[in-house]
């Protein structure tokens, strides 16, 4: 966290912690931005690659050292120095000696050791986990007016799941997302992936061709965030009703301290007040409620993907095992049942080809008295 010297008032356009190591007090993003730069230099936020020797100039020039100690430290570190195997050999990386000296090696080797007695073999999502944030470090836009502008804003979001099952009330983040100051939170909230907005409302035993046109999320599309005693409701369609009001009113009447409204389509990030660290929420189809942490504010740099069309970029979605067929076992349910005189429970779930192939004959007539609903999996968003 950056805090300011200059005057013995404490600066609030800088953050600074309010409970040490987990939030700051609340600051203006647009400002904290400003006071960045007023502090740096125009190269320190630049996107343009240094070449070698300007590089060596300037390394030298901040380490106090002369070219002749530059060369020797350059001669030192360079990757032909640290290379424990002939150039022509490709090692293989999954190997770790056994007389390993270096603490990162001895750790890798114990948890190479640990892994080996698992019964389970390698996991594709512990594998791929970090596979969203790599693909994109460094990734430059194909046009000039895609790129990001030197001196841009990027948040660190994290969205957690519904606090509405006992599993996910200390669970890992569902995801994180990565936005500009000048997104506005329209775009948080269309990039963020919740099973709920895909579920179907009502009974479909009669007409199962018909479930997929009563998504949630195209009916139901009112939403807010709250940051700091605002919230900012989704009105970009007509059909959007402000949900924030039954809340407001109800402090209202029992003496809690006002609060205020305002549009999130018309509110960009650079425009918030917030606490790095501290949990805030958005709500969505009545009331699933999502914890929201802003976890880092700082500025671009040229390692960033500064691609903008990329933005809101996705960095990591936490994965869930799937619920399976009762029937078949292989593939994910999409149906679950009540008062089915076929299933095995009560109820009882179901994937598409076996929901169709014993509740229905080949004209597509109902068999038997049962009940269908349409069955989203928390593990749709693997």
């Amino acid at each position: 966290m950056a805090a300011s010297k200059l005057s013995s008032e404490p600066n609030t356009d800088i953050p600074d912690y309010e409970y040490t190591d987990v939030n700051t007090k609340p600051f203006y993003i647009e400002s904290f931005r400003n006071e960045w730069l007023k502090r740096l230099k125009p190269s320190d936020v630049s996107f343009q690659e240094e070449d070698e020797d300007t590089f060596d100039d300037n390394f030298a020039r901040e380490m106090r050292v002369d070219a002749e100690t530059m060369a020797e430290v350059k001669s030192i570190c360079s990757l032909d120095s640290l290379r424990c195997h002939p150039e022509d050999q490709q090692p293989d990386d999954t190997i770790v000696p056994e007389d390993a000296t270096l603490n990162t090696l001895i750790q890798r080797k114990e948890r190479q050791d640990y892994k080996a007695t698992l019964k389970t073999g390698k996991n594709r999502h512990d594998l791929y986990a970090d596979e969203l944030e790599r693909i994109t470090v460094g990734r430059k836009p194909k046009t000039m007016t895609d790129m990001i502008a030197e001196g841009e804003i990027i948040l660190t979001i994290n969205v957690y799941y519904p606090a509405v099952i006992e599993k996910f009330r200390s669970v890992r983040p569902h995801m994180t997302v990565r936005m500009i100051g000048s997104h506005s939170l329209a775009e948080l909230k269309d990039a963020i992936c919740c099973v709920s907005d895909l579920q179907v409302c009502g009974e479909f035993s009669n007409t199962p061709d018909m479930a997929p046109d009563f998504i949630s999320k195209d009916h139901f599309k009112s939403a807010f965030f709250f940051f700091e005693g605002v919230f900012y409701n989704d009105m970009r369609f007509p059909e959007c009703q402000d949900i924030s009001t039954t809340t407001i009113e109800w402090a209202k009447a029992r003496n809690f301290p006002p609060y205020s409204q305002a549009k999130m389509e018309d509110t960009r990030f650079a425009d918030l007040r917030v606490k790095v660290g501290f949990p805030y929420l958005y709500c969505h189809q009545g009331d699933c409620e999502h914890l929201v942490i802003i976890t880092d504010v700082r500025l671009a740099h040229k390692n960033d993907c500064l691609d903008k069309k990329l933005y809101p970029l996705l960095t990591h979605k936490h994965r869930l095992i799937t619920q399976k067929c009762a029937v078949c076992h292989v593939f994910i349910g999409r149906w679950f049942t009540t008062n089915d005189q076929f299933a095995p429970s009560d109820p009882c779930l179901y994937c598409d080809k076996c929901f169709r192939m014993l509740h229905y004959d080949a004209q597509g007539n109902k068999l038997g008295d049962f009940q269908a609903y349409p069955y989203v999996d928390r593990g749709a968003f693997n």
